[in-house]
């Protein structure tokens, strides 16, 4: 796991498409994402969901 440390208003990049955002920095850390549209993003508990519900349709 790479761990990096940025402060508000500095970014990540992945690859040649994909920027992370340091939008605001309280309570908690608010990202934003720019990513290609057919590159799906999701918070780690909504694709466990996505994944769960696509395993039981599969069966």
């Amino acid at each position: 796991m790479l761990v990096l440390t940025r402060r508000l208003g500095e970014n990540i990049v992945i690859g040649d498409d994909i920027i992370i955002r340091v939008l605001d920095i309280g309570n908690q850390v608010k990202l934003g994402i720019e990513a290609p549209q057919e590159l799906s993003v999701h918070r780690e508990e909504i694709y466990e969901k996505i994944k769960a519900e696509s395993s039981e349709h599969s069966d």
